[in-house]
């Protein structure tokens, strides 16, 4: 753990955790049509098997660091991931709807679990000067699983059928909590995280302003980026073969754009989401315009892909300098707003889609995106200083702290 350059393999264990939840949160998207005739329901209603999860994790996240107390954080993260094994498997082997809705409920509270620990633990498991690329790596898992886990999970299903998409998912999360086990070192709970502490962690206002930050970004996102098919299907010249390679390429661009602001949020978490939330505010909002062009849209496109790949990173950043002692209750904060805002956005965009059609969407997420900026603007003006700046006095006691976290299996 002493190399300067290379990350320990315990942060890449974690990426591959926060890459197996979120695959097997987004896995149904593109098992959508054979899960819904398969189980016979309706396509709105296997939509559930998305919705109620992401719903669960935002409760999870608030609620399971409070439960698991003084339990060791390698403990629960192996816990979590082997649940996620069984609640796939169980959803594979599901005979009805109804029990297929409980493993979801399962996934959940694995979501929100993982998220709670695993978003503010890279600081953890390496020095303090690797802290932030050992972060950007960990949420690299979200990119990735966009890119190569739910189209691998589709490819699958309609191969095989979409309940051995589910064995694969479950097989893998089996295989990465064997190596949670053997590679993370013993992670004390540094924080008894309690329900009282969340109404206090409220009242400091950097943290308020970044979590506010959080739900308008995400909620804006998935709003507008729930109904880019049907946006770019009005883009002249462009085929449904085209649609998916830029789907592809998008992603791509996330990975990039993770790592990106990874690097920029490690310096300087506010000015970077300055520059992302200015950004997606106008790709956004530009895209309804575009759509007579190929060329401008498919610009657009990607990015939108780069700048919302660092949205996750850097909020993430803001935060635990926000809360600079009480990073694990500030983290569960974190991804109960960040759950809670997923499913936010779905609901309002299908609200605005339905009731003022798919271009009007674009004009929601956008404009929630250009109001973000203007609360990272307004909260570098409060006391003439940016949450960064107002974690640094307790930078030498942290730092030794830290240290002392990084130890052996």
């Amino acid at each position: 753990m002493k190399n300067n350059t290379a990350l320990p393999l315990s942060v890449l264990a974690v990426a591959a955790t926060t890459f197996a939840v979120v695959t097997t949160e987004m896995l149904p998207v593109g098992l959508l049509t054979s899960l819904s005739s398969g189980l016979g329901v309706s396509d709105g209603t296997a939509g559930l098997t998305v919705t109620l999860p992401g719903v669960v994790a935002a409760l999870a996240a608030l609620l399971l660091p409070v439960a698991v107390r003084s339990a060791d954080r390698r403990t629960v993260l192996c816990t979590l991931t082997a649940l996620l094994a069984a609640a796939n498997l169980l959803s594979a082997l599901a005979p009805s709807f109804g029990v297929l809705l409980a493993a979801r409920v399962l996934v959940g509270v694995c979501i929100g679990g993982v998220w709670a620990i695993a978003a503010g633990i890279g600081v953890r498991l390496v020095r303090e000067e690797a802290a932030g690329r050992a972060t950007t790596v960990i949420f690299s898992g979200i990119a990735v699983a966009s890119v190569l886990g739910v189209p691998a999970g589709t490819f699958l299903g309609e191969l095989a059928g979409w309940r051995w998409a589910f064995v694969a998912m479950g097989g893998f999360a089996i295989a990465v909590a064997g190596l949670l086990a053997a590679v993370l070192p013993k992670l004390p709970s540094s924080e008894a995280v309690r329900l009282g502490a969340f109404p206090g962690l409220l009242r400091t206002g950097p943290l308020r302003a970044a979590l506010l930050v959080v739900l308008l970004l995400v909620t804006g996102h998935f709003a507008a980026y729930t109904y880019v098919r049907p946006v770019l299907e009005r883009v002249p010249d462009l085929g449904a073969g085209l649609i998916s390679g830029l789907l592809l390429a998008y992603g791509v661009a996330g990975i990039a754009g993770n790592f990106v602001g990874g690097a920029f949020a490690a310096r300087d978490p506010r000015r970077a989401l300055l520059a992302i939330s200015a950004g997606l505010g106008a790709v956004v909002l530009l895209m309804g315009p575009a759509g007579g062009s190929l060329l401008a849209s498919v610009t657009l496109l990607i990015a939108w892909g780069l700048t919302y790949g660092g949205v996750s990173v850097s909020t993430q950043q803001w935060v635990m300098a926000a809360a600079p002692g009480a990073r694990e209750a500030a983290s569960a904060l974190f991804a109960g707003v960040f759950n809670a805002a997923i499913a936010l956005g779905a609901l309002t965009g299908g609200l605005v889609a339905d009731s003022r059609g798919v271009s009007d969407v674009l004009w929601l997420g956008g404009g929630l995106a250009v109001l973000a900026l203007l609360v990272v603007a307004a909260s570098g003006t409060r006391k003439g200083r940016s949450p960064h700046s107002g974690a640094r006095p307790r930078r030498r006691t942290e730092k030794r702290t830290e240290k002392q976290d990084v130890v052996s299996p």
